[in-house]
């Protein structure tokens, strides 16, 4: 569970840390051939590349989310018994004694 957790947060980083340093880089002419487009224009691109890295950043982390084992992540036997038996009783028609669902009613 913590390298799933420290994978979200690097990706979260990167995702804050792209855009602004790409914004930055182009406001402050940091990026080469940044000074020869118009206000309008600089600030199109800069934009637009913000946006595309943060998109980069998101694609990356779902392959590395789809990479993840699946046989790694088993679930909790009672929770599944207990789940199980809701659904069961819920299609059977059966009167539940949970205060939450007879409210619901």
């Amino acid at each position: 569970m913590a390298g799933v957790m420290q994978k979200f947060l690097i990706a979260s980083m990167f995702m804050w840390i792209l855009p602004i340093a790409i914004l930055y880089g182009f406001n402050n002419d940091l990026l080469p051939g940044s000074t020869t487009l118009s206000p309008h224009s600089l600030t199109l691109l800069s934009g637009f590349l913000a946006v595309v890295s943060v998109n980069v950043v998101i694609v990356f982390y779902i392959c590395l989310a789809l990479k993840e084992p699946v046989d790694k992540h088993k679930p909790d036997a009672s929770f599944v018994a207990e789940a199980k038996d809701s659904v069961k009783k819920l299609t059977s028609g059966v009167t539940s004694t949970d205060p939450a669902l007879k409210k619901q009613e």
